[in-house]
């Protein structure tokens, strides 16, 4: 049987960690006034990077709360798809996982 509780605290760790990079990543955005046109497309550079870097946190909070959700239901450690349990080694790689390895390969 999986413990829930251990998961429940290892997503709310990585969710607050999650929001606070994205706290970050829109100071550090909003910083960048440069005036100078070679700086300014440097800066430019380093915002893409920023950016797509906040859309993988974003990502990643969409699946902890989707995670959380499944708690709520009772029905987290099982997958999404096919109702099997989900191996506890694969939720100690990734704890929001919805899918058993058999079911994550189908999807690829």
């Amino acid at each position: 049987m999986i413990d829930v509780g251990k998961y429940r605290n290892v997503l709310e760790t990585r969710l607050e960690e999650l929001q606070a990079l994205l706290q970050e990543i829109d100071k550090e955005l909003d910083s960048h006034q440069s005036k100078d046109w070679e700086e300014l497309a440097v800066e430019r550079e380093g915002d893409e990077v920023l950016e797509r870097r906040g859309t993988d946190a974003q990502a990643e909070i969409a699946k902890i709360r989707a995670a959380q959700a499944r708690m709520a239901e009772d029905e987290f450690g099982y997958c999404v798809e096919c109702g099997n349990e989900i191996a506890e080694e694969r939720l100690e790689v990734v704890p929001y996982t919805p899918f058993c390895r058999d079911c994550a390969a189908k999807h690829g």
